[in-house]
């Protein structure tokens, strides 16, 4: 067999994915990863937290939408598996449910399937949340999500990867405006007023050596991404303060979150 130069996976530049999974303490990430969130953690003393402020939230959605029947599930953007993994939560609940994991990364994608050898009901496909309509009809997703029942689409922590000149209104609405009632939209991303000038300077520089987007936007336009649903209580709020499960640290402010139904 032959095997991929390393360039092949995008291994020899920094990775979202991989930059994510280190904050969170896992392994599978390379040394661009570490120097880049290290840097990170040392500019901005809240980047250590909000790997975890997403990932809880991302779980409470989960729990929330089985609690209202959804039995499918689109994660987008997934990252690399780490606790918690959203059929991991699903299955917790009903072992039937179906989940499928969507990223560019292609480590991702492979630890993924790696992880769902034996599960029927949960599969991992490369693709890309800028084109919704590729993602859809990929033959795995067609085979296990029914876009004629609920379904419940995350994109947490994945908006902050698209530039706004690639139109991330579009993105959204690709998959939202397929989205049968009963269906749920959760986003959790990266909010412009919680910066401050320092903060932004930072970030723009960080940005400029790394490759690494990483877009904040203001409210209104985190809002919009719910246009057509209902957006549920307590509406738009940061991260850990969306319907709180246990007590938590004072939010960093940097992530907001919610969730919209389709009616």
């Amino acid at each position: 067999m032959t095997h991929p130069e390393p360039s092949d996976l995008g291994l020899t530049a920094p990775a979202a994915s991989r930059i994510y999974d280190f904050s969170l303490g896992g392994k599978d990430n390379y040394g661009a990863d570490r120097e880049i969130a290290i840097e990170a953690f040392g500019a901005f003393p809240a980047a250590r937290l909000l790997p975890r402020e997403n990932r809880k939230f991302m779980r409470r959605a989960i729990r929330f939408m089985l609690e209202a029947g959804v039995r499918q599930f689109i994660d987008l953007g997934c990252g690399l598996p780490g606790k918690g993994n959203v059929h991991e939560v699903v299955h917790g609940t009903d072992p039937a449910g179906r989940v499928v994991y969507v990223d560019t990364d292609p480590v991702a994608v492979v630890h993924y399937q790696a992880l769902l050898h034996s599960v029927p009901t949960a599969t991992a496909v490369r693709g890309d949340v800028r084109k919704p309509g590729e993602v859809l009809a990929d033959p795995e997703v067609a085979a296990l999500i029914d876009l004629g029942r609920p379904v419940g689409i995350l994109m947490t922590a994945v908006l902050d990867l698209v530039r706004d000149e690639e139109d991330p209104e579009a993105a959204v609405a690709g998959f939202r405006d397929v989205m049968a009632p009963g269906s749920h939209l959760a986003v959790c991303d990266f909010a412009e007023e919680g910066l401050t000038d320092a903060d932004r300077a930072a970030r723009d520089r960080m940005v400029a050596e790394s490759g690494v987007v990483v877009t904040f936007r203001p409210r209104s336009r985190l809002a919009s991404f719910f246009d057509g649903l209902e957006l549920l209580a307590p509406g738009l709020v940061p991260a850990p303060d969306w319907r709180p499960d246990r007590p938590h640290e004072p939010a960093t402010g940097w992530l907001l979150a919610g969730i919209g139904r389709r009616l």
